[in-house]
């Protein structure tokens, strides 16, 4: 409100010209007697009025302060007859003090209820409600996070498992914005400014691809870890769904035999032990989500049954029994590596085919959902990361499908606690799979809502077989690495944008991780090479699973601080230490577990991006002002013989019988950073 319209609306009446003429004559009285307005007693009806006239404005005190001098300033440049002087009320003076009177008191004297002080105006403007409409959910705001305002649940409720609800305004204008942009929301990838400053990759661990590669191949696949290049994944199809050009599921199997032509091409039962033994020895200790005492119970029962009885068996259940079969043959040692390549793919094809037999798309179980999962790593270990990225796909949906992302609790809250701790196992396999997958792949992740707690994985003798002790303790620990990974590297990774974009950012999330490290039981944090030795012999299974948590942790702790942007630079000395500490679990592998290294294809790419991201941090530390200090610093020392212990393991894995064409070309690759 301004003055013009204050005064406005506080002019009083015109008095008759009677009684003002006796106010200017009492006035006058005044002013030649030098008397102090103070000392004179006006009547009651006067007490609370302060007059305004070409002179000046008197108060009780005598003098122009209080209210009426901020009039007097703004009519400064008119003088008033004395006629047209104006009452104002608030500051009304006493017969001997000269006290200001209370602005409520003396409305209710004179009746006039539209007088307002400036006092209580600014009030009423703090108050005032702000016009901008809130677009965040309720919990946000009520929480003060920063809200995706993701329909219809952000993925901050989601998170914290709260409910998550919208003002109507912001339901509206959603609506609009969708309507406006043809009802799809997509993230928007970095803006274009400044490129010729900043490098083409933000991520020093991604620098060493063969662009030009990438680039001519770009229709067929632009992530370096499928069909983009010789050392990530064989240029070809898998036998598992087909040979050659032919349709992906046309290779083994009739349109008549249905799961009779499966079961019939099972091994013996004494070969089939065999596998099986191999497969829990090596595969299970690294994903452990099927309980071995129910799964030997079922599969003893499947071969007790007559082969009439066997061919009405479940299809998913003999889908997990050949895929097991399949990844065990990939561990074995005694047969050439042709004759196990060959074997192994047939049993993954039969293990396909009798999921195919069964419905799979259309009826999803348990035991079809771990049989997929298996299939997905074997087809990736097979090196053939293309075509297990695409059947995870088809994985992610069942699982969806089946309410595996659902809290157990809450789907199924009849089931059993055995029943619905399979659920969370089965759920952190799928869960644990696509996440690192998807940061070796730099793809976007799949496995994004959920309201599965970690912490609701107990361990109890219905849920973990009783001869696994660390096994709970090593599925949650990775779930919960697994979910910061997802929550903050996958993302970024698959848009090609940095990771972190402020230092305050990158530090804070350096501290997320290795918070998410001390949560890890000291079984696994301490591994110590010669520690590990001596426990490999008596416990491998606790040594596998210490050796790939500390690999991906390490990985993952590498990515962050090899993370660049305008004003974030690369971390030299922690991507160096993180890389050398996930680099060596890889090289321990392989001396106290040579053939299975030879066939982790997860391990032996990571350690290959590590050791690739090793060699750019140097050549661009080279390159730059401390260039002279990578001879003589104990820590680049250290990482440029990371590069050479890697190379010479390339170099193993490259001769022989077992001579593997994808380490042949990684020498090449890694033997140019050293130039």
């Amino acid at each position: 409100m301004d003055h013009h319209e204050a005064a406005s609306r506080l002019r009083r009446p015109r008095q008759p010209p009677q009684q003002q003429q006796q106010q200017q004559q009492q006035q006058s009285l005044v002013w030649q007697s030098g008397v102090s307005e103070s000392s004179v007693t006006p009547s009651p009806a006067e007490s609370g009025t302060i007059y305004a006239s070409s002179i000046g404005v008197h108060n009780g005190n005598g003098n122009g302060s209080g209210t009426a001098a901020g009039y007097r300033r703004r009519r400064r440049s008119t003088l008033v007859d004395a006629e047209d002087s104006i009452a104002v009320r608030g500051d009304g003076y006493s017969n001997g003090g000269g006290g200001v009177k209370n602005e409520r008191s003396a409305s209710a004297e004179d009746g006039d209820s539209d007088v307002a002080s400036p006092t209580t105006a600014e009030h009423q403007r703090k108050k005032q409600k702000r016009n901008k409409p809130t677009l965040s959910c309720f919990e946000c705001v009520g929480r003060k996070t920063k809200c995706d305002r993701g329909r219809p649940h952000c993925l901050a409720c989601i998170k914290r498992q709260t409910k998550c609800e919208y003002a109507h305004v912001a339901n509206v204008l959603e609506e609009t914005t969708r309507s406006a942009a043809n009802e799809r929301r997509m993230t928007k990838g970095p803006k274009k400014k400044g490129d010729a400053l900043k490098p083409t990759i933000p991520n020093a661990a991604d620098r060493g691809f063969n662009v030009n590669r990438l680039k001519a191949l770009g229709s067929v696949s632009t992530s370096t870890g499928l069909l983009s290049n010789v050392p990530y994944s064989a240029p070809g199809s898998s036998n598992v769904f087909g040979i050659g050009s032919e349709h992906p599921f046309a290779n083994y199997w009739t349109c008549e035999g249905g799961l009779p032509e499966v079961i019939s091409v099972l091994p013996e039962k004494v070969q089939s032990d065999i596998l099986l033994t191999r497969y829990f020895e090596c595969v299970d200790p690294v994903y452990p989500m099927l309980h071995r005492q129910t799964f030997y119970a079922d599969y003893e029962h499947f071969w007790s049954l007559s082969r009439a009885e066997k061919d009405q068996a479940d299809g998913a259940f003999v889908a997990l029994i050949f895929v097991m079969l399949a990844l065990g043959t990939q561990f074995v040692t005694s047969t050439s590596p042709r004759e196990r390549k060959q074997t192994a793919e047939f049993y993954a094809s039969a293990s396909n085919q009798a999921l195919r037999v069964s419905s799979y798309l259309s009826i999803a179980s348990i035991r079809s959902i771990q049989a997929m999962v298996l299939i997905t790593y074997f087809l990736i270990n097979d090196n053939h990361a293309s075509d297990g990225w695409a059947f995870g796909g088809i994985l992610m949906r069942q699982a969806y499908a089946m309410g595996l992302h659902r809290d157990p609790n809450i789907v199924v809250p009849d089931a059993s606690p055995f029943e619905k701790q399979q659920r969370r196992k089965v759920w952190q396999a799928v869960l644990l799979q696509d996440t690192f997958l998807t940061v070796l792949l730099s793809l976007p992740p799949s496995a994004t809502h959920t309201d599965v707690s970690v912490d609701d994985l107990k361990q109890d003798d219905a849920s973990i077989a009783t001869d696994d002790p660390t096994d709970t303790d090593y599925i949650k620990s990775s779930w919960t690495l697994a979910n910061l990974v997802q929550e903050t590297i996958c993302s970024p990774r698959s848009l090609d944008v940095p990771i972190c974009t402020t230092v305050r950012q990158k530090s804070k999330l350096v501290q997320d991780f290795r918070t998410v490290y001390r949560t890890f039981p000291t079984v696994f944090r301490y591994w110590d090479p010669q520690v590990l030795t001596e426990m490999a012999q008596s416990n491998k299974r606790v040594v596998r699973q210490t050796l790939f948590l500390c690999s991906n942790y390490f990985h993952n702790l590498m990515l962050v601080h090899a993370s660049e942007s305008a004003d974030v630079p690369v971390n030299v000395r922690g991507t160096l230490e993180a890389a050398h500490d996930a680099i060596t679990a890889f090289f321990i592998l392989f001396a106290l577990f040579e053939a299975e290294a030879r066939v982790w294809w997860v391990f032996n790419h990571r350690a290959f991006l590590e050791a690739l991201c090793i060699g750019n941090v140097l050549r661009e530390v080279a390159r730059g002002e401390e260039g002279g200090s990578v001879g003589e610093d104990p820590l680049f020392i250290r990482a440029k013989s990371d590069i050479v212990r890697m190379i010479e393991i390339m170099e193993i894995m490259s001769q022989g019988e077992q001579a593997s064409e994808t380490a042949r070309t990684r020498v090449q690759v890694l033997s140019e950073l050293l130039l």
